[in-house]
């Protein structure tokens, strides 16, 4: 006898004491068959007992910051499906059944809610133009067509999950999530799902300059990490520019003169130039572990099956009509 796909949906919150109740209820209804998480970040209001009270199993994470409730959670929650969406009501949750079941048909290993703006002020200009910017950098370094990379409403397969190192601690946990699926090429969809703007008494945790500046440096890093020898480049070409510029001119007097009347500034330009050698070379190597490194985490991914369903599997009232989809990598 076929045995059915777990589901599992995790809600991190921190002080969403006027709308987690309302979020846990609606993925009870879009889901009846998940078991609903809600991980607690160092709430100081209602936050615990409303979830309890709305259904969720409450989990508590004491190490403030989404990165962190989302290690603890891939670490915790084990599921065929993992849904993860914000408690703050802004993100459609009567669409999780779309995304789940998308997921399971592709099969893919990540289904993104790509936002689309249906309430004014809903999405801040400022943070508009940085996801746009932000996007467009993570494009330019790992590839790949990405419209919303920063969402917060995602279904993960099982060996997504587990293959995934969750080492942000904070909002920057998406661009991570993203570059992980792009780095090791991942089959990901995404759904276009509304989002609309915080119900009254709900307060925004993200700062568009500070996480802006987080989250850029993330992407830095991370290009540092996965990209080795195209940043080890970039640095070796300036270095040796720099000597050409210094060192241009004395080999120029050096032809005409026969002398060398500048020596600091011609060891300078040598000195300059051997470490741009030495950078590039570094770059190489790492380039190679990187690439070890890429082969672990595949293996890792390997381990587990893909997310399938038996063909009898059906829930009453499923699905809210057809899915606009956006295939962004390996789609069937």
């Amino acid at each position: 006898m076929a045995v059915e796909p777990t589901i599992a949906c995790v809600v991190p919150c921190h002080n969403e004491e006027a709308t987690v109740g309302t979020v846990v209820r609606d993925l009870r209804a879009a889901l009846p068959e998940a078991v609903v998480y809600v991980y607690d970040n160092a709430s100081t209001d209602r936050t615990v007992e409303i979830a309890r009270q709305a259904g969720a199993i409450v989990r508590r994470e004491h190490r403030k910051g989404k990165g962190n409730v989302v290690r603890r959670a891939f670490a915790d929650v084990d599921a065929d499906a993992l849904l993860i969406v914000d408690g703050d009501d802004t993100y459609d949750v009567s669409r999780a059944r779309d995304l789940v079941d998308l997921l399971f048909e592709g099969p893919y290993d990540q289904v993104v809610g790509a936002r689309r703006v249906t309430d004014d002020g809903a999405y801040r200009t400022g943070h508009a133009v940085g996801n746009k910017l932000l996007t467009g950098a993570v494009r330019s370094l790992f590839g790949n067509d990405v419209t919303d990379m920063l969402s917060g409403y995602r279904v993960f397969s099982r060996r997504f999950v587990k293959s995934f190192p969750a080492l942000a601690r904070e909002f920057e946990t998406e661009t991570e999530m993203t570059i992980h699926a792009l780095h090791l090429r991942l089959p990901t969809a995404e759904v276009v799902t509304d989002y609309r703007v915080r119900p009254a008494g709900g307060e925004s945790k993200l700062r568009t300059y500070r996480d802006g500046w987080r989250i850029l440096r993330v992407i830095l890093d991370l290009a540092r990490r996965e990209r080795p020898s195209l940043v080890h480049t970039v640095i070796a070409g300036v270095l040796a520019l720099v000597s050409l510029v210094l060192g241009i001119p004395v080999i120029a007097e050096f032809v005409e003169t026969g002398t060398v009347p500048r020596v600091p500034t011609a060891i300078l330009a040598a000195a300059i130039m051997t470490i741009a050698a030495l950078v590039l070379l570094v770059g190489y190597i790492l380039e190679s572990l990187t690439h070890m490194r890429q082969e672990q985490r595949r293996l890792v991914h390997l381990a587990y099956p893909a997310p399938v369903r038996s063909p009898h599997y059906a829930v009453h009232g499923a699905g809210t009509g057809p899915v606009p989809v956006r295939r962004t990598a390996d789609g069937p």
